[in-house]
């Protein structure tokens, strides 16, 4: 049997926080414990499709990057090979050129391609290895912490902090102006970071997509804070909130090569108490600040465990598997498992119970 000298990486997707740890524990353990070569692939999947976008990387290229944020390699989302964008007589068609990959990956020598992504990178790389014969190591990163088959993903206590830090210092302007201040977070699908950043911070409201909301038990809870002599209320929401019987706030509608974009719904709330209760109501949307910046210590930590356990799997030829978080431990789990379903906030779970006891509504 082959034995492996050598690993393609690529991070996929946005970027968080511990990306850069991440490909800094891969490199350091695959040269330092394994002997192995590293072979950067820039750009996400786009680097195994145009040329010119790859990098063998050293010891060197990796000093001094575990604090930094982003990513070395560069990233996209709009790259998948198995539905390329690519305009055909003056109209963009989607086209299949995962062989074009496959061969780059094939020139390259790389024996193990290392994908660090979330739900939609993953599921490329799988694509990778079930249908082209690839061999894949996956690494859990997505901002929501949305992957079910983990117990947290690098980023997310990050952009928490992030967010917490946010909501703090709206509390004193709010209570300065007697205002109704409203921060809106990431969270296309699950609310795990208006939750836990709203809780951290004392919100008064927290709106999350897995709990639909009514804009009458919101405007409920901020005037009874007025009536009972608080002149400001809080109001944490997710972007991928949506009142009952309603739908999520759309910015740009999906099209060729492009997910839809989710925002706008702490206007939409901002909007309807305005003109419900003439109160005075501002809007913040945190957006990519809680992607940027250095990562804290618990991400840099976790980054590095997952780096590390990556390189590990590829020496153990344990391909089509990602590192996951088993508090206290990194294991693995098959990739196909892993993006099989989100991992939702549960509404009547302890978190959201905790919450409610504190007296914080979810619009409910």
């Amino acid at each position: 049997m082959k034995g492996i000298k050598r690993i393609g990486l690529l991070t996929g997707g946005g970027d968080c926080p511990g990306l850069n740890a991440v490909i800094r524990a891969v490199v350091k353990t695959a040269i330092l414990r394994y002997n192995y070569e590293v072979v950067g692939i820039k750009d996400g999947f786009d680097g195994l499709i145009k040329r010119g976008k790859t990098k063998r990387l050293t010891l060197k290229d990796v000093k001094g990057i575990l604090i930094k944020g982003g990513t070395i390699l560069g990233t996209t989302n709009r790259s998948n090979p198995f539905e390329y964008k690519k305009k055909v007589k003056g109209k963009l068609i989607e086209v299949d050129i995962s062989d074009k990959a496959v061969e780059t990956i094939k020139n390259l020598k790389i024996d193990v391609l290392v994908v660090i992504g979330g739900d939609g990178s993953l599921k490329i790389a799988n694509r990778f290895w079930k249908e082209k014969g690839i061999n894949i190591v996956g690494i859990p990163k997505t901002i929501d912490n949305d992957l079910r088959a983990t117990d947290m993903t690098f980023g997310y206590q990050t952009a928490v902090a992030t967010a917490t830090e946010a909501i703090d210092k709206l509390h004193t302007t709010a209570e300065s102006h007697h205002r109704v201040m409203i921060i809106e977070t990431m969270g296309r699908y699950v609310g795990w970071i208006a939750l836990e950043a709203g809780i951290a911070g004392g919100a008064d409201v927290i709106i999350i997509p897995e709990i639909p909301y009514s804009i009458d038990k919101i405007i409920e809870k901020v005037s009874h804070r007025s009536k009972r002599g608080r002149s400001f209320s809080i109001i944490c929401v997710a972007e991928g909130a949506k009142p009952v019987g309603g739908e999520v706030s759309i910015i740009e509608k999906k099209g060729i090569g492009r997910a839809e974009r989710i925002g706008g719904v702490g206007q939409k709330i901002a909007d309807e108490i305005t003109q419900k209760t003439g109160l005075e109501t501002r809007v913040t949307v945190l957006g990519h600040i809680q992607r940027g910046g250095s990562p804290n210590s618990f991400d840099r930590i976790l980054s590095t465990r997952y780096g590390k356990a990556a390189v590990d799997l590829v020496h153990q030829r344990k391909f089509g598997e990602m590192v996951c978080l088993r508090t206290p431990y990194i294991e693995s789990v098959p990739i196909e498992q892993a993006v099989s379903k989100f991992k939702a906030v549960d509404p009547g779970g302890q978190l959201v119970s905790t919450a409610e006891t504190l007296g914080i509504s979810f619009g409910r």
